[in-house]
């Protein structure tokens, strides 16, 4: 099945791409002073980091056992949203200002790019014509859950992931516009994949 060959290559390139970032933050970290917990810490403060965790569980759960909570409509819906707005937002925002290389441009290609094209692809040949457009609050939720995360440890810490939710370097009326912005993609896209289910259910 197409589908479940898709979420294993998902789940593979997400897994081994979150592995060697782990590593690969853990070793810049603490050569510059940092703890092993700092370097853990700083990891997990990435919304890429945590949606590629959330589509690479995901992935997993549809190529082991399909039939699990975990490889439900709702949860396909919420990862595949959220790893395509993954990629367009470090398309869109951070790709022309970060230029990685060696292992770094590898994984980064993994986390942006590997991983929501061949997760678009396992979504696409998965099972259709249980979501409703009401599902589509559903997958904003881990944009809305992130920003407030973002928040908490940004304030505790000082550090925020990216610089368009950081609110001490934007006056407050731009945050809450990229707010905003950032969860009507979240809308636009989720309403996409509903609409396309629908249609992909007619076919057949």
């Amino acid at each position: 099945m197409a589908s479940k060959t898709f979420a294993t290559l998902t789940a593979v390139v997400a897994w081994c791409a979150l592995g060697i970032q782990l590593v690969l933050t853990i070793q810049k970290m603490t050569g510059e002073g940092a703890s092993i917990f700092e370097a853990v810490w700083r990891y997990f403060g990435f919304f890429t980091i945590l949606t590629n965790c959330g589509v690479a569980v995901v992935a997993t759960a549809m190529a082991i056992k399909p039939n699990s909570v975990l490889a439900n409509a709702n949860a396909r819906l919420a990862a595949v949203a959220a790893i395509v707005i993954v990629g367009l937002v470090y398309s869109v925002a951070l790709r022309a200002i970060w230029q990685p290389t060696g292992w770094q441009a590898v994984v980064d290609h993994g986390l942006h790019d590997a991983t929501p094209i061949l997760f678009v692809a396992s979504w696409f040949f998965s099972d259709h014509g249980q979501l409703q457009w009401r599902n589509v609050f559903f997958a904003i939720v881990p944009g809305l859950v992130y920003f407030i995360y973002a928040l908490i440890r940004g304030a505790a810490d000082g550090w925020y992931a990216y610089w368009f939710l950081n609110p001490a370097s934007l006056p407050p009326a731009q945050m809450a516009l990229n707010v905003v912005i950032l969860l009507l993609a979240f809308s636009v896209v989720a309403l996409g994949f509903v609409g396309l289910d629908k249609w992909l259910a007619r076919r057949g």
